[in-house]
C-alpha cells in the first residue's frame, strides 16, 4: 500500500464523539500504522485546527485535522562483517538463511548490534535501503518481512528490493507460503490442529495468548513424527497456516498441553527430572524452522529450502531417544 505524501485534511463531524487524534489518522488514512502517525505527531506534522498537537489528544466535531506525511528515516543499523551468516540460496532479488539460534533477526531494544540485519548490511548487493512510503517501518528492519525469534533456529526469506518484499509479504497475507517447523515437546500432543484466536497476554506483555476473546486467527497442523523419554517427550512437525508471534509456543502450551523443550516463558514445570536436565543442556527452546517454501515474486519460479537440525537440537534429540537405565 503506497502512502500519499498529500497533505491529508479532515474536519471532524459534529455527529463524532472525542476520539484520539492518533486513531483517527490510522482509521481515515490507507496504509498508514500507529507508529508512523505517532512519529510525524512527534515532528509536529500533525496538526488541530492549525496547532502541533500530541498523541493523546482528542479531535472533537468541528475541528479541522491536517496531517503533513513525511518519508521514513533511513535505516540506522551499521553494517557488521563479524555477524556470520549460513545463505542456502540467493538472486538480485532476496536471501534465504539458516538462522543460528541465539541471532536477532534486526535491531531493536537491547539489541542494537550484532544482529542479522547488521550482518546482511556488510554484504556486497545488499545496501541499506532507501526511504519507502510502501513500508513505513522498514528503515527499522530493512528487507525482513518475516521474523523467528532469537533462540529459534532455521530458514526464512529476505527481500533484497521492493518489489520482491511486497510480494513476499503478500503471500504471508495470503497464508500460501510454506512453513514447517521441527519441535521436541515435554509430553506428547494429542491434537492434530489447533485454531484459536490469538492475542497479546493482558498479564503478561512479553507474552502472547490464544486465551483471548478478541484477536487474529492462528492454526498450526501439528503431527508427532516420534515418542522420546518413554513418552515423557515427542518430536513433532508444526506446519502453520498462519504466522503469528510465537503462535506454536502459545499453541503447543496453552491448547496441546505439551509445552516446548527449555522454553523458559511458556514452558512451566512439566517435565520430569530427565527430560529437564536435556533441556537445561539445551538452552534454549526446542524449535527449528525447517522448511519454507515459497513462490519467487520476480521469477515466478516454486522453490522450497530446508535447512537441517542444528547439533544442538539434534544433539537434544539424540539424547531423549537413549535408553535410561
Amino acid at each position: 500500500m503506497v502512502i500519499s505524501l498529500e497533505v491529508f485534511r479532515k474536519t471532524i463531524p459534529i455527529d463524532q464523539t472525542p476520539e484520539r487524534v492518533d486513531r483517527i489518522v490510522v482509521r481515515s488514512m490507507s496504509g498508514v500504522t500507529r507508529a508512523e502517525v505517532q512519529r510525524w505527531i512527534s515532528a509536529g506534522r500533525v496538526l488541530l485546527d492549525g496547532k502541533p498537537c500530541r498523541s493523546k489528544d482528542k479531535a472533537r466535531p468541528g475541528v479541522l485535522l491536517e496531517v503533513h506525511p513525511d518519508l521514513p528515516p533511513a535505516s540506522s543499523a551499521e553494517p557488521d562483517p563479524s555477524v556470520v551468516l549460513d545463505v542456502l540460496f540467493e538472486d538480485e532479488h532476496l536471501l534465504v538463511l539458516n538462522k543460528a539460534s541465539g541471532l536477532v533477526v534486526h535491531p531493536g531494544r537491547g539489541h542494537r548490534t550484532g544482529t542479522m540485519v547488521n550482518g546482511l548490511l556488510a554484504r556486497p548487493g545488499f545496501e541499506r535501503p532507501p526511504s519507502d512510503p510502501q513500508d513505513p517501518e522498514g528503515y527499522l528492519r530493512p528487507g525482513i518481512v518475516h521474523r523467528i525469534d532469537k533462540d529459534t533456529s532455521g530458514v526464512l526469506v529476505v527481500a533484497k528490493d521492493p518489489p520482491t518484499r511486497e510480494g513476499l509479504k503478500a503471500q504471508l497475507a495470503e497464508h500460501s507460503m510454506e512453513r514447517v517447523y521441527r519441535a521436541i515437546t515435554v509430553g506428547v500432543p494429542s491434537l492434530k490442529m489447533v485454531s484459536t484466536l490469538h492475542g497479546r497476554d493482558p498479564h503478561n506483555r512479553l507474552r502472547f495468548s490464544c486465551k483471548v476473546s478478541t484477536g487474529k486467527r492462528a492454526v498450526t497442523r501439528i503431527e508427532v513424527k516420534e515418542l522420546l523419554a518413554q513418552g515423557q517427550a515427542a518430536y513433532v512437525e508444526c506446519r502453520l497456516e498462519t504466522g503469528r508471534t510465537h503462535q506454536i509456543r502459545v499453541h503447543l502450551s496453552q491448547e496441546a498441553g505439551t509445552p516446548l523443550l527449555a522454553d523458559e516463558l511458556y514452558g512451566g514445570n512439566r517435565a520430569t527430572e530427565a527430560v529437564r536436565a536435556v533441556g537445561l543442556q539445551l538452552g534454549r527452546q526446542a524449535l527449528h524452522a525447517a522448511i519454507l517454501g515459497f513462490v519467487h515474486p520476480i521469477t515466478g519460479d516454486a522453490l522450497q529450502f530446508e535447512a537441517p537440525l542444528p547439533e544442538d537440537f539434534a544433539g537434544a534429540l539424540q539424547s531423549l531417544r537413549a535408553p535410561r537405565e
